[in-house]
């Protein structure tokens, strides 16, 4: 491909205002854009939804050739007329400032009690593209899973989540069924479908605490 023109020579920002601010933030922009025929696109106005950035995490245990799924309950999912309890990766909300990986390594264990042991970044990618500036950097996470599940959660998050160990084959089956309904999940175990040979190869041996 040829070089192209670098992103803020291709976009014009006219105005912008926040529209609401509460737990999240919506705001409004008057812009208009580069055409690929030449020339400025119209002036038009869009809403973003302004939500922060998130990191996930898919924690698998190569010796028992599982992954650990949690369960929680989403009203978005419940007003879209889907199953409101989610089976989900861990995940979390990127603070100012902090490393997404730390933010999935602390998530982890705060929603699923796992300690990872190793990480390996999966894929940063737009959550709603059209809608909202939000990313997710998704991770999969080495874990001893022997032993864990239950009830996690914080309460001052209004948090009730259940993990789950489910067999690596298993959770494939839960997706090709289409029983998996969020975007973290599904990219999560297609990826790990595809590298599940590699990273046991590579996990191989017991990581010392």
């Amino acid at each position: 491909m040829t070089d192209q023109p670098s992103n803020t020579d291709r976009v014009e920002i006219l105005s912008k205002r926040v529209l609401f601010q509460g737990y999240f933030r919506l705001e409004g922009y008057r812009l208009r854009y580069r055409l690929y025929s030449g020339g400025w696109s119209q002036e038009m106005q869009r809403e973003i939804f302004e939500r922060g950035h998130a990191a996930g995490v898919l924690p698998y245990d190569p010796a028992l050739d599982a992954v650990v799924l949690i369960e929680q309950f989403r009203l978005a999912a419940f007003l879209a007329g889907m199953t409101p309890w989610q089976k989900e990766v861990v995940a979390g909300i990127i603070e100012e400032g902090e490393p997404p990986a730390a933010v999935a390594l602390r998530e982890a264990e705060e929603e699923a009690g796992c300690r990872l042991q190793d990480i390996l970044l999966i894929q940063r990618y737009l959550a709603t593209g059209g809608a909202s500036t939000e990313t997710v950097w998704l991770y999969c996470g080495r874990v001893d899973a022997s032993g864990l599940g239950g009830l996690h959660g914080l309460d001052h998050e209004h948090e009730d989540i259940l993990a789950r160990v489910v067999p690596a084959e298993e959770a494939f089956a839960l997706l090709d069924e289409g029983k998996l309904e969020n975007a973290p999940v599904i990219i999560a175990l297609q990826w790990l479908r595809h590298h599940r040979a590699r990273l046991r190869e590579a996990w191989a041996t017991p990581k010392s605490a």
